[in-house]
């Protein structure tokens, strides 16, 4: 899954794209949609090292044209983008540009990265199989092609390396591809073999090299309740909200009031928040939930306008991926502004809550795999 790490780079990229790429290996002719690829005069004109290619799944059951529409329209908004997007049915969709740095999990392994790969999910096991042999190829291929060793989450600092590789070893707290692989029976020993020596396409349907159980919707999703609260400006603290509902009970705040503090906190995982204020800008992150700590246990300044709010959820370890879903209204408009999920790591969603110059008024926030809004 994408992690932010937006860079402030557009210029030129000079590679070619181009179609029916014939990978080598095991890998038969395969032929790449470039119907979302970025243009020449968008995403980064940093070229990689060649040292790891990395294994993403996208953490939302979408289909893999949506999320690479999504990039191909937010890419620079958003500030993540990978080099190609797998699913419908084992279909390879470009988006940036090999060779060239993507923005998709942090600085290290966006400019050590001349591939990324993000994985599409879905429920439907006779296409996940389809997906999951291209997925494999194209990374056991794009490792062979920039002389990269095809060994999957090694000690070495070259391979193929997962989301949660780069987490553990580098920076981050994503965890893909392996809970979306697991959910389809596929191990993590079984991958790391996959994509070693790649899987023949024209024995794929008879041999054993896949043998995912049959899927079934994720049963270790926990019941995550979020409570929070907003502080009104000149004023004293909201009553604390539990996730959200209709009428007045079901948000923070109040109509057409300012506010300057935003507490939030979480019964399973943790959660980081930030504001932004009308004075200020972006504020940093705050990983506490403390009404009496107005510097490390809440969000904002007093007197400050908070006129933007943005969160990140981390699932516990071994549990159903969730992320925080919440949403803003100000008191300049009437109705609630777009959906945000986390920081913008799901493909579709703002990436944070509020309009800059405008007070936010109310927020509304759930902690879960889709959205309620």
């Amino acid at each position: 899954m994408i992690k932010l790490n937006k860079l402030k780079w557009v210029a030129a990229i000079t590679a070619t794209f181009f179609v029916g790429v014939t990978f080598a290996s095991k890998v038969s002719a395969a032929t790449i949609n470039n119907d979302y690829a970025l243009s020449s005069s968008q995403g980064s004109s940093l070229r990689t090292n060649n040292n790891v290619v990395i294994a993403h799944a996208t953490a939302v059951y979408a289909p893999a044209r949506n999320v690479a529409a999504y990039e191909k329209r937010e890419w620079y908004d958003a500030g993540a983008y990978v080099q190609y997007i797998v699913g419908d049915g084992g279909n390879i969709y470009r988006v940036g540009s090999e060779g060239y740095q993507a923005w998709g999990a942090g600085s290290w392994a966006n400019a050590n990265a001349p591939v990324q790969v993000e994985l599409a999910q879905t429920y439907d096991q006779a296409e996940f199989r389809k997906d999951y042999v291209a997925y494999v190829n194209l990374l056991h291929s794009s490792a062979i092609k920039y002389g990269i060793p095809t060994d999957v989450d090694s000690s070495a600092w070259r391979g193929v390396k997962s989301h949660l590789w780069v987490t553990n070893n580098v920076w981050g707290d994503h965890t893909d591809p392996y809970g979306y692989l697991a959910s389809h029976g596929i191990s993590k020993s079984q991958f790391a073999h996959d994509v070693k020596y790649g899987i023949d396409t024209k024995d794929s349907d008879t041999d054993n090299t896949i043998k995912p159980s049959k899927p079934t919707k994720p049963t270790d999703k926990k019941q995550v309740d979020v409570t929070y609260a907003l502080h009104q400006r000149g004023g004293s603290w909201y009553p604390d909200v539990k996730n959200f509902g209709s009428g007045s009970n079901g948000y923070a705040g109040a109509p057409y009031q300012a506010n300057d503090l935003l507490y939030v906190k979480v019964n399973r995982g943790s959660i980081k928040y930030r504001v932004h204020t009308i004075e200020d800008g972006w504020l940093p992150w705050v990983h506490k939930a403390n009404k009496n700590d107005t510097v490390n246990g809440v969000a904002g300044i007093k007197g400050h306008t908070i006129d933007g709010v943005q969160m990140y959820y981390t699932t516990p370890s071994g549990e159903t991926y969730q992320q925080a879903y919440y949403r803003s209204q100000s008191t300049q408009r009437a109705g609630y502004l777009g959906t945000c999920a986390d920081n913008g790591s799901v493909a579709g969603y703002d990436s944070w809550a509020g309009m800059y110059g405008e007070p936010l008024d109310r927020l509304q926030i759930s902690i879960n795999d889709h959205s309620n809004f």
